[in-house]
């Protein structure tokens, strides 16, 4: 930008503004005139570049482009386009994405190279564990090793392989899909969940014995109570006897001694003075089943901890299951679900005394759709299916975004998020933002379609920033790109004191202009009526009217669970995580599904409308 040069550049670039130059079209710029001696060559006109210079300083204080075309016409009576305008002010910038352009080629065909390498070392890599697999397949045939086999690795093997384990009797085959993918992961932590009957806590069972051939693998599968986990022990009777016919069950010590020396520990925690009684033990493998029955995550940090190995052929593995509505579904959530897109890998910082630690994590969902055994039968399904809308969403889809007392029950992760998609440059865009700054302040982007759909494409969630550097980062993010307007709440326009701008006027002063959101009665209500109609899916055409990037990670974390305010239901919980929501809404507000008139939704151009007058001068609308 034109004010960040120095003084030396500011002249060097001021100077070349003033002399002749070739131009290779027809097309005059302006400020010009072409030179009568040769057609090729323009010549400057002082008076007009004078009042251009100043235009454009007066865009950077915070004027619109009209206003600044108007003003230029009006000192030179030579009309100038607003987007001829907007290319002179932003031509530096231009030239920067071009270079920019260039090195990100350049990175590009590096990034070719790098990965062609990747691939060649993933193929030698798929190829040495395809050797491996069949040398331990062998192994099992003759009996010399373990009895758990992934089944992929048999259907990978040759013919001969695959008609000798047909021939064997199989203890247990898991269902395709989800209970396969949990029992295969390679993950450190793991997390099975979402509708009942997927077949979860026989998943858990199984997965310890993975590897209960090697002499210090050490299991514990952990319930809430008691009562809970004598069921599965009863499960585990019927299967582990035979999956390893050596191994004993000790009831007095609640756990299963194998040939090898390996054991398998069951125990319960209700709190965390029970999950002491594991204080200095060690495990290769703990499975919390039905985890989010904890308020609290305690329990489960506290179990990870005793993860430990003493075999470095032994990983160490955290597992866990359970269903949405749960007391713990909240944290639960945040842990496994949020981070990421379901069955992808994801890393996270774990800080401990030796320095933070970088673990794997994955979520598996799950669905009654994936046990046969029980989709075979009506009454269970039918069952699931007549309970009401939202347990049937948490119990039957395993829908984590559904609430009791959720304020949005509208709204669903598989309908609402999207994957980002380049926006048409000619859709309208514009921003609406709530500040704050020990309450985090969000800034929200909407791109509108043709049939008025709002699609939010991008978000800015930060907390302890002040009003200039929060527009800084506002105008960083959308550098480049033309945005209509900005909503901002209206009490940002409040005096602080009796000198001094306002926190929206900072914000101006910056460059980043805003009009101010709706402050009229019962405005509240009415933006929340916004949203709903946004959220809610046309019978019609099948689908919402607004759709939400899955890069905008607090707007997704926190709409579902934003509760009902008690004493006033038809509001939100304002003391709730409700910044993300309130930019959503003062956006949904100035983009009305059916204004009342058509002179209503001229807030979005109309500078004559009292509601969005400027504070001062300097508000730029």
């Amino acid at each position: 930008m034109l004010m960040q040069k120095s003084n030396t550049e500011y002249l060097s670039y001021h100077q070349r503004m003033y002399e002749p130059k070739k131009i290779k079209g027809t097309l005059v710029p302006f400020g010009y005139k072409k030179s009568e001696d040769d057609p090729k060559t323009v010549i400057p006109i002082p008076e007009q570049l004078d009042v251009l210079q100043e235009a454009i300083q007066l865009h950077k204080k915070g004027q619109s482009l009209q206003k600044c075309v108007d003003y230029i016409f009006s000192k030179t009576k030579r009309k100038i386009t607003r987007q001829g305008f907007y290319k002179i002010v932003n031509k530096n910038n231009i030239k920067k994405k071009a270079r920019e352009s260039a090195r990100e080629q350049l990175d590009y065909q590096r990034d070719r190279v790098l990965k062609a390498k990747r691939e060649l070392d993933k193929e030698r890599s798929k190829l040495h564990n395809k050797n491996k697999k069949i040398r331990d397949l062998d192994i099992v045939l003759e009996g010399k090793s373990k009895t758990v086999i992934d089944t992929k690795e048999i259907e990978e093997a040759s013919p001969t392989i695959q008609k000798a384990f047909e021939e064997k009797d199989i203890i247990f085959q898991a269902n395709a899909g989800p209970q396969s993918d949990f029992l295969a992961s390679s993950e450190r932590e793991v997390f099975y969940g979402g509708a009942r009957g997927g077949g979860k806590s026989y998943a858990m069972l199984v997965d310890p014995l993975r590897y209960c051939d090697k002499q210090h693998h050490r299991a514990l599968l952990i319930r809430r109570t008691m009562p809970e986990l004598r069921d599965l022990i009863n499960h585990s009777q019927q299967l582990y006897s035979k999956a390893y016919p050596g191994a004993k069950w000790r009831e007095q010590e609640k756990e299963w001694r194998f040939p090898s020396g390996a054991r398998i520990e069951f125990g319960y925690a209700e709190n965390l003075t029970d999950a002491l009684r594991y204080q200095g033990q060690s495990y290769t493998w703990i499975g919390i089943d039905e985890l989010p029955q904890y308020p609290t995550p305690d329990i489960y940090n506290f179990l990870r901890s005793s993860l430990r190995s003493v075999d470095p052929a032994i990983p160490v593995y955290m597992r866990a299951t359970g269903n949405p509505g749960n007391v713990g579904s909240l944290w639960v959530k945040e842990m496994f679900v949020d981070p990421c897109e379901a069955n992808q890998r994801f890393e996270v910082e774990i800080p401990t005394p030796m320095g933070v630690k970088s673990i794997s994590r994955k979520f598996i969902p799950a669905k009654l759709q994936d046990n046969p055994y029980l989709m075979q039968t009506d009454d269970y399904y039918a069952m699931l299916a007549s309970l009401p809308e939202v347990q049937k969403k948490q119990f039957l889809e395993g829908d984590w975004d559904a609430y009791e007392s959720s304020s949005f029950p509208e709204f669903s992760r598989q309908v609402h998020v999207i994957e980002p998609f380049d926006i048409p440059r000619n859709w309208m865009r514009f921003r609406a933002a709530d500040w704050g700054y020990s309450s985090p302040a969000c800034c929200l982007w909407f791109a509108v379609d043709y049939d008025n759909n709002l699609f939010v494409y991008r978000e800015l969630y930060t907390k302890r920033n002040t009003a200039d550097i929060f527009a800084r980062k506002v105008l960083d993010m959308e550098d480049g790109e033309y945005i209509r307007y900005g909503i901002l709440d209206s009490s940002t326009w409040a005096r602080r004191g009796d000198i001094g701008p306002s926190i929206a006027e900072t914000m101006i002063q910056e460059g980043c202009r805003w009009r101010q959101s709706d402050r009229s009665p019962r405005s509240r209500i009415a933006g929340k009526v916004e949203v709903h109609k946004r959220l809610r899916i046309d019978e019609d055409t099948g689908y919402p009217s607004m759709f939400i990037f899955n890069n905008c990670l607090n707007l997704i974390r926190t709409l579902p669970m934003l509760p009902v305010d008690k004493n006033n239901p038809e509001d939100v919980d304002t003391t709730a995580d409700d910044h993300a929501y309130d930019a959503l809404r003062y956006g949904c507000m100035s983009r009305p599904i059916h204004p009342v008139s058509q002179r209503g939704n001229d807030f979005l151009t109309s500078t004559e409308r009292q509601d969005s007058a400027p504070a001062d001068s300097i508000f730029g609308y």
